[in-house]
């Protein structure tokens, strides 16, 4: 789709609105070397200026682009818009394969915390910003992706913004003086989403188990994908549940009504019109950045703190890999880390992955004896609780013997007596 851009002041503040092309003017006029330039990702992903950078990769050239950009979300790479760009992130997929192949995309491995100290301290010369319609006072709310923005917004060099009537203006969202921008840019291009796709029927399952692992009360953090889609409705029996989580999407409309939600504190939503809608005009809502939920002070109030999310693999000493597959690196650590340990941190707080027990039909164990090197994105002492299709692993307090042994017990059991048979020889060996 193409933006939509219109001419209009907002405020007798305003900056008068300008084209994305202008804006990349604008930075080569001040950087003719090239820029380091920030481009949010999650809903606040600027579809016009890709658009502007496509139709003109010249534009592109010399520059280093750098943001938080998900894997199933966001789309474009920025450093393969022109042979001379580059960029750095903390997040590889698909379609960014290319570039880290070719050395332009550089990755960082960095969980989000690091991610925000990152962000705030690196050099930034220009930066964009998705915003909703401002204010009669001429701020503007970053609405649905509040997350890692505010991090390096201030010391940006060159500020810009991106009005988008489509982002919600979410009361409790940071918000920004449009009057301190360099550039205005209007574009009516719609909001990134993300789309679990269907359950596989083992996640029914997988639901009832971690359904019951949580208590009303209970604070609660999902990562995106299948196992948000499937748990979500589970919860639909709980009440007073505090939603705490980096994002937010579509699944959460499957337990808003009642009692169920007693408070949502995310940093990003990631849904269609009717979650965001109601989500800004819901009175429960806080938009946090990345240093409000993230951080392990954001842990110590939150009392029964569930981290629920799903891994690619679990090895028989508990350690979980969440980013590769067959070697080649998928995606990035992400938050994964921060909310496994803020489970830790809150009173009587679980650490809780689940997954699938198989991969390829059946004939792949994802309990695998031990990770391959590199793989380990979560070490045996963040994982307290893991669940297949077949039941429950308690790991902590267990040593390594019955932590195998609970393991084992989850797997295929298809895949059971050759994960035995390799544990007592890993245990020989020690």
């Amino acid at each position: 789709m193409r933006a939509n851009h219109r001419k209009r002041v907002y405020h007798l503040k305003m900056p008068v609105t300008v084209s994305a092309r202008a804006t990349l003017d604008t930075i080569r006029a001040k950087h003719r070397d090239g820029a380091r330039i920030y481009v949010p990702g999650v809903a606040a992903e600027p579809l016009v200026l890709a658009e502007a950078l496509r139709a003109g990769p010249e534009l592109a050239a010399d520059h280093t682009f750098l943001g938080i950009w998900i894997p199933g979300v966001n789309t474009t790479d920025w450093a393969g818009l022109h042979p001379k760009a580059r960029s750095e992130q903390i997040f590889l997929g698909a379609q960014w394969r290319e570039s880290f192949r070719t050395g332009r995309a550089g990755f960082l491995p960095l969980i989000y915390t690091r991610a925000w100290r990152w962000l705030a301290e690196t050099p930034v010369d220009a930066a964009f910003v998705t915003v909703a319609p401002p204010d009669s006072n001429g701020r503007a709310s970053l609405g649905s992706a509040s997350d890692f923005t505010p991090a390096l917004w201030d010391r940006a060099g060159l500020k810009f913004a991106i009005v988008n009537p489509h982002m919600p203006a979410i009361p409790s969202a940071p918000s920004i003086d449009l009057a301190a921008c360099d550039g205005v840019i209007e574009a009516l291009t719609p909001l990134p989403g993300y789309d679990a796709g269907t359950l596989a029927p083992e996640f029914a399952a997988i639901a009832g188990h971690v359904a019951g692992l949580v208590r009303d009360g209970d604070a609660v953090q999902f990562g995106l994908g299948k196992v948000q889609l499937a748990v979500l409705p589970a919860l639909a029996g709980h009440k007073g549940l505090t939603i705490h989580s980096g994002m937010v999407s579509d699944p959460l409309l499957e337990i808003l009504d009642g009692y169920r939600v007693a408070a949502i504190h995310t940093g990003t939503i990631l849904g269609g019109s009717e979650l965001n809608a109601r989500l800004a005009a819901d009175r429960r809502v806080t938009m946090k950045t990345v240093r409000q939920t993230h951080f392990p002070e954001a842990f110590q109030t939150l009392n029964g703190f569930c981290a629920i999310n799903s891994l690619i693999e679990v090895d028989l000493f508990g350690q979980g890999n969440g980013e590769f597959v067959s070697g080649e690196q998928v995606s990035g650590g992400g938050g994964l880390l921060d909310f496994a340990r803020g489970a830790q941190i809150s009173s009587g707080g679980r650490a809780i992955f689940a997954l699938v027990s198989t991969a390829r039909g059946g004939s792949v164990s994802r309990i695998v004896p031990r990770l391959g090197s590199g793989a380990v994105t979560l070490t045996r002492s963040d994982i307290g609780i893991v669940v297949t299709e077949h039941g429950i692993a308690h790991l902590d307090g267990l040593d390594i013997d019955a932590r195998a042994e609970a393991l084992i017990a989850i797997a295929a059991p298809q895949h059971r007596d050759t994960l035995a048979n390799d544990w007592a020889q890993m245990r020989r060996a020690m």
